[in-house]
Formats: C-alpha cells, sequence, structure tokens
C-alpha cells in the first residue's frame, strides 16, 4: 500500500527502527529540505546509501520524525539533525525534485523467509549460542536487556546489531531475507567474538608486561577506586532514603530508583554520572505531596481584597466566586481566570492578594517575550545544560504543589522555529489535562490540578484562541479621576513614603494636589504613572533632609508641585471645541486606556479619488470606505449632488499622525465628518461618538465603552453616541459620567447625522 510522499534525505550513517538519536547534516540542499520539513510540520525518510552512491527506486529507507534541527553556521559543519524512527522500513520509488527537496512514494517490505523452518531453527540456535558468548565475556554490561527470541528474531537482530563494532550496519538494513538475516548475523557474532577475545588475549598481556612501579601504581589507583565506590554507596543509599519518602506513586518512585542503578553501574569519569546527579537532586527538590492548608473563609478573603485594592468589584466578587466553587469542588479545582485590562490596574497585585488570603503560596512567572517551548516543558534531561522547564521550577521555589501561580504578560508570547510556548500552555492550562502535566526533563507526570492559575494580559488580540478558550476572562478597567485619587491616599503615598524612608511627619500632600497632579502629570488608565510622581515628589522631599536635617516640615501645595515636577506634561483640557464643518470628535480605546479623537474631512475637485492620512490601519481604513458608500447611496437624503463624488477629491485626516490608529468603531464618526464636510453644515462641538456602520447604515457595537466615556469626560463631553446594543453596558460605568454625560443610543446612522450636525 503506498503512502503519501515526504522528503528524502539520504545517509551514510544507518539508523534502525526503534531508533533515536543524531545525525550532523552537512549538504546544503538536505538542510534545505529538512528545514522546510520542519516548517511544514512533515516527517522525513532517512535512506541509507554506501560511501559515493546515491538513492535510487527499489531503495529501502525509514520514516523519521525530526525531533530538533539546529543549524550551526559558525563550525562550518552543518546542523545537527535529532531523530526518532519509525517502527518498519520502506521502499521508495517514484523520485522527484524540486529544486530544494528530493519527495518519494514509499511501499511497506516487511520481512519474508526464502528458507524451510529447520534451516532457519538451525541458524537461529547457532546465533544464540554466539550471543550468549558475547554476553558472557561483556558481563551482560551491552546484552543484559536484550533477548533473541524466535517469534521476533529480525527485531532482535536490529537491536543487537546496533552496538556490534564489525557488523556490516547497511547489509542488515536493506536485507529482507530472514535466512540471509540470519546467517549474516550469524558471523557477525562470530566476529565480534573474535574480535573482543583477541581484547582480552592483548590487555593480559599487557597486564602481566607491567613492572613493579607499575603495579604499584595500579594497586594505589584500585584502592583510590574502591573508596569511591565505598562513598557512592553512602550516596546511593541516601538517594533511596529520600525516594523512598517521596509523596509520590509507586510508578514514579520505581523509575527514580532506576535512575539510582544506573548511577551505581556508571563510572565516576562517565559524563553521564553528572547529569544522572542533576536529575536526581532536581526531582527530590520538588515538593511531592506537599500542600498549604488553605484559608477557605471567603469573609478573610473579601476584606484582603478590600484592604489591598480600592474599587474594581466586579472582579473582587468573580474572584470569591472562584474561591467559593474551589471549596465546594471535591477536586479543588477552579476555572483558570484572566485578567484582562490596562497596564497599572493592579491586575498582578491581585494575585498577590489572593494568595495571602487564601494563605497560598505565591509564585510569578512572566511570559513577555518567551518563544521556545522548551521554557514551559524544559528540555530531554540527555541534553548538556539540560533543566526543567519554568512551570515546574515555579513550583519547585514555591515549595508546595498548591500555590497561587500568576502567569504574567501572556499576551507577550511569541513563537519561532524552536516551537509555540502558547501550544505547550495548553497542557498546563486545561484542568482536564494538568493532573498529568509532564515535562521532558522530570520524564514522569507531575499533578498541577491543585494550582491556582491567575493569567494577566493587556490585550487578547495576540492570545491564541485554543488557549483563550481554557481561560474565563474579566476585564478590568481604568480608573476614574476620584478612584485614583482614593488609591493615591490610602495606597501610593504611604508605600512611597515607606520605600524612600521619609518620616510621615516630614512632608503633607493633600487631596487637592494629588487631584492636580492626576489631572495635569498623568493620562492613563491605571494608576503605574501617578505611583512614579508621587515618588519623584517624595525622593525630592528625602533629599532636603538628607542635606539639611534641620528642615521644616515640607507642605506639597497646587503652588509648589512644579518645583517638584516640573512643568505640568497634559495640556489642559480647553473644553468642548466650537461647532465647526467636516470636523467631528471621535472616541477610541487603546491598550492604555481611552482617549479622544477628532476627524477632519475636507474635499476637493477632482476625479473620486479617496486620500486617508494619520497612520491609519487597515480596518478603519475600510471603515471609511463604507461611509462613502453609504452616502454616495443616501446622497438625494442629504442635498447632495448625484455627481459629486466622481468630480470630487475626498480627504480624511486624524491628527497625531505619528500614532497609529485602527479598529472599525469610527464609522459612523466618518459619516458624520464627511457628510458635514460635503453639505456645508457644522457639527456640534459638545458631542461625541463611537460605532462601527454597516454598508446599509446600521450602526454596531463596540467595546472599550468605560475608557472612552472617561476620555469623553475629560474633554467635557457633554452629549456621546452610542450604539443601541451598548445601552447594556450602561450600568457599568462610573457613577461619575452617568451623571456628567448624556447618552443618545441609536441604531441607524441617520439618527447621528439627524442630531449631531446642525441642519
Amino acid at each position: 500500500m503506498k503512502n503519501a510522499r515526504m522528503i528524502m534525505i539520504a545517509t551514510e550513517e544507518v539508523v534502525f527502527p526503534y531508533e533515536c538519536g543524531k545525525l550532523r547534516v552537512t549538504e546544503d540542499a538536505d538542510i534545505l529540505a529538512i528545514q522546510r520539513a520542519v516548517s511544514e510540520g512533515e516527517k522525513i525518510v532517512l535512506v541509507p546509501v554506501r560511501v559515493g552512491e546515491r538513492p535510487k527506486d527499489g531503495d529501502v529507507g525509514i520514516v523519521t520524525e525530526v525531533e530538533q534541527f539546529i543549524y550551526v553556521p559558525e563550525d562550518n559543519e552543518g546542523a545537527i539533525l535529532m531523530y526518532k524512527t519509525g517502527t518498519r522500513r520502506n521502499y521508495i520509488h517514484e523520485m522527484e525534485c524540486d529544486g530544494i527537496a528530493t519527495t518519494v512514494s514509499l511501499a511497506s517490505c516487511p520481512f519474508y523467509d526464502s528458507g524451510d523452518e529447520f534451516t532457519l531453527r538451525t541458524y537461529f540456535e547457532r546465533a544464540s549460542e554466539l550471543f550468549m558468548n558475547l554476553s558472557g565475556i561483556l558481563k551482560g554490561v551491552n546484552g543484559s536487556a536484550i533477548r533473541l527470541e524466535y517469534d521476533s528474531v529480525n527485531t532482535d537482530i536490529d537491536a543487537i546489531v546496533i552496538w556490534l563494532k564489525t557488523a556490516d550496519k547497511y547489509l542488515f538494513f536493506t536485507c529482507l531475507d530472514t535466512e540471509t538475516r540470519l546467517m549474516e548475523f550469524c558471523k557477525a557474532l562470530d566476529m565480534e567474538v573474535y574480535a573482543m577475545g583477541l581484547d582480552i588475549q592483548v590487555a593480559e598481556k599487557v597486564r602481566t608486561s607491567m613492572d613493579q612501579s607499575q603495579r604499584e601504581y595500579y594497586v594505589r589507583e584500585q584502592i583510590r577506586a574502591l573508596s569511591e565506590e565505598i562513598g557512592d554507596e553512602d550516596e546511593e543509599g541516601q538517594y533511596l532514603q529520600k525516594i523512598d519518602n517521596l509523596l509520590t506513586t509507586d510508578a514514579n518512585k520505581e523509575k527514580f530508583r532506576r535512575e539510582v542503578r544506573r548511577l551505581k553501574r556508571t563510572a565516576p569519569a562517565s559524563p553521564d554520572m553528572a547529569l544522572i546527579k542533576n536529575y536526581l537532586d532536581t526531582i527530590l527538590e520538588l515538593p511531592w505531596g506537599v500542600y498549604t492548608d488553605d484559608n477557605e473563609d471567603l469573609k478573610v478573603a473579601k476584606k484582603v481584597l478590600d484592604e489591598d485594592h480600592y474599587g474594581i468589584n466586579k472582579v473582587k466578587e468573580r474572584l470569591i466566586e472562584a474561591l467559593a466553587v474551589r471549596k465546594l469542588s471535591k477536586e479543588g479545582r477552579s476555572p483558570i481566570i484572566c485578567l484582562v485590562g490596562p497596564p497599572g490596574i493592579g491586575k498582578t497585585s491581585i494575585a498577590k492578594s489572593i494568595a495571602r488570603a487564601m494563605n497560598k503560596k505565591y509564585v510569578r512567572l512572566s511570559f513577555g517575550g518567551v518563544r521556545d517551548e522548551a521554557e514551559i516543558r524544559g528540555h530531554r534531561k540527555t541534553y548538556v545544560g539540560a533543566m526543567p522547564g519554568r512551570i515546574i521550577t515555579s513550583i519547585q521555589s514555591a515549595g508546595s504543589m498548591n500555590p497561587v501561580f500568576l502567569m504574567d504578560e501572556i499576551d507577550k508570547m511569541a513563537s519561532d522555529y524552536k516551537g509555540d510556548p502558547a501550544s505547550a500552555l495548553l497542557e498546563v492550562l486545561d484542568p482536564a489535562q494538568n493532573v498529568n502535566f509532564r515535562d521532558h526533563f522530570l520524564e514522569v507526570p507531575f499533578d498541577l490540578s491543585k494550582v491556582l492559575f491567575i493569567v494577566t494580559a493587556n490585550t487578547l488580540d495576540t492570545i491564541s484562541r485554543p488557549l483563550l478558550d481554557r481561560m474565563e476572562v474579566i476585564e478590568m478597567t481604568g480608573y476614574t479621576a476620584p478612584e485614583k485619587l482614593e488609591i493615591a491616599m490610602r495606597y501610593i503615598i504611604p508605600r512611597a513614603l515607606e520605600q524612600n524612608g521619609v518620616d510621615k511627619k516630614w512632608m503633607s500632600i493633600d487631596r487637592d494636589t494629588v487631584s492636580h497632579i492626576i489631572e495635569y502629570y498623568t493620562r492613563e488608565a491605571g494608576v503605574r504613572m501617578l505611583e512614579k510622581q508621587i515618588n519623584a515628589v517624595v525622593r525630592k522631599v528625602a533629599r532636603k533632609y538628607v542635606e539639611n536635617p534641620r528642615t521644616r516640615k515640607v507642605k506639597i501645595n497646587k503652588d509648589n508641585i512644579k518645583d517638584y515636577l516640573g512643568e505640568p506634561v497634559v495640556l489642559p483640557s480647553k473644553g468642548p471645541r466650537k461647532d465647526e464643518v467636516g470636523v467631528v470628535t471621535g472616541l477610541a480605546w487603546n491598550a492604555v486606556g481611552g482617549d479622544i479623537t477628532e476627524v477632519e474631512v475636507a474635499y476637493s475637485k477632482g476625479k473620486g479619488n479617496l486620500v486617508l492620512t494619520g497612520s491609519l490601519g487597515d480596518v478603519i481604513k475600510e471603515s471609511a470606505k463604507i461611509a462613502i458608500s453609504y452616502l454616495k447611496v443616501h446622497a438625494s437624503e442629504y442635498g447632495i449632488a448625484d455627481d459629486f463624488f466622481e468630480k470630487h477629491d475626498i480627504h480624511i485626516h486624524m491628527p497625531e499622525g505619528a500614532v497609529p490608529k485602527d479598529g472599525p468603531s469610527a464609522g459612523i464618526t466618518f459619516t458624520t465628518a464627511i457628510c458635514s464636510a460635503i453639505t456645508g453644515k457644522k457639527v456640534r462641538g459638545n458631542v461625541a461618538m463611537t460605532g462601527e456602520i454597516s454598508l446599509v447604515g446600521k450602526v454596531l457595537p463596540i467595546g472599550g465603552l468605560k475608557e472612552k466615556t472617561l476620555a469623553a469626560l475629560r474633554e467635557g463631553i457633554v452629549k456621546v453616541f452610542l450604539p443601541e446594543d451598548n445601552r447594556k453596558d450602561y450600568k457599568e460605568l462610573p457613577e461619575l459620567v452617568k451623571e456628567k454625560i448624556e447618552f443618545r443610543y441609536v441604531e441607524r446612522v441617520e439618527d447621528v447625522l439627524k442630531e449631531a450636525i446642525i441642519w
């Protein structure tokens, strides 16, 4: 039966089924072919050839999975292919080269018996006798784990031939006749027995030829080796005792004991000694079965959250619900919580508060810039410098198997040829799978089901959909000015005084001054910049007291704040602009909060071209085109000439051209500005609007409503046009916004044009 076509790589080294290893690839064509296979996620076919020969139809190859492909140009020796072969051989045929890679079709090639049963049995018995002799010479070092069985003789031959120095491995790989293989196998074993016997004779002659001084040196070295062995026995005993005390499964303990036995058989000078010790030391430092007692009192949890964070009541309620579920659930699991919002609004500190409230260990892992899958799953312990992934090392540092685990900035992950870390996280963040999480270094399951994972992100746009589906998203919006004031007075100022070593008796700052700092020195959704500005003030006070300890109490007010922070960095709001033609105030959202943006439209005689400026993205450009198309269709309703758009060019500009802008929510803003410019009618200066439009004039819902309305409030807007479908979000808006701004919900574009434009 023919299989799908695969990329073929010729190699002078012979690889057998069930084999893992590495090959050095030096041919540029082979390197390019393997890179293409890796990028396409495909396997390759390795075809062994004699030196100087090339593959041809009918040759035998083996399907190989590319474990890792490392290109090392600086050593001028090509690349390293880490591979894992399949379970059977295949014939290759229909070879085709597309200029980069040679692809082949595959057909199965099973073993066959050309001889009779009696002949095969005779060869098998001879091979078994020779193999037992060889195993006796080697004292079971290589052959103890291999048994030559008649029913699986071809597979057993492959396993033995791999480590026979004198065997023609190419012959054993390409030959499929069992009788021929057994005959050649007997020859190879006979030659190996002869060679080993010759080695023993040479070693005996060398030993007997040593003089007395050499003998004394040899004895001393033997004594030293025996002493080291005695020490190793003590070390191995300590390892075994620690393994017995681990609170893990019997299967895991048996795996660890096998590693101790390997350590006992390994020579002290062998590189494997350090690898095995590193592995044992790492697994013994993990908190197997160690759990902290959770404080499940929801009242205490709510009290801690209220003490540490002002406002964000919706977020607090959802976290309390998650803790309640963990308390009632027999398995102690809860959904993976993803906190999404602008920087500086307290996402990271929420996790710390949860850990403090539940009396749990707290560990934080930042995913900013992580682009290697091995960062999550670790490296195989056979690699030089191998270590567990960040998940396991974080659990190790926490010292318990049920900490609060904060995965910070998960939206900043990336992927490259080394793998996709987001895909590796799918198992970690799935409550149904993480009970048996497998780290490549550990090689045994590790239970993550009791870990309380909290994930943070600034935006959901860069998070993969499968990963997002495993999390429950809680949106955290920005703070109003009164909320920032309370946060500053309750948390930021006391913390700044403590961090900078300033006694609270040395300075005073009133609420009006803090409000002044918020309004004229910060513009953000969170309070991070506010904290920096307050710290700047406190540092200057600290310097005054260091330079002159007799300094009187410093009073910070609006009159002298410039001495500490300089000129205001945020221009004061000029209030609502005057009514103008072709200029409309829109509302925008970005990763750091909301802002207003003006849309300016002008036209001139031309050939119907549309000019868009202001660093606009593809989506917002499409909104402008939809607005033009809508007005073309409804031109007569607004007194626009039928041929206007064919005889005029329209220019749409959004100021602050260096700031990239994108998104669909500027649809009604574009339509209103274009209609105003063409008709010559003014747009009311004290209104703002946001909403996506369809080609038939429907106003579609938008996101980021709280941030956008806060921006409108800062600029003195008194009326905001919103999509009707966003009416449900009104209850989430701050009371201050509801008091100061009138909201007009619209379903169609014409409703906006009738009220926003002064006809």
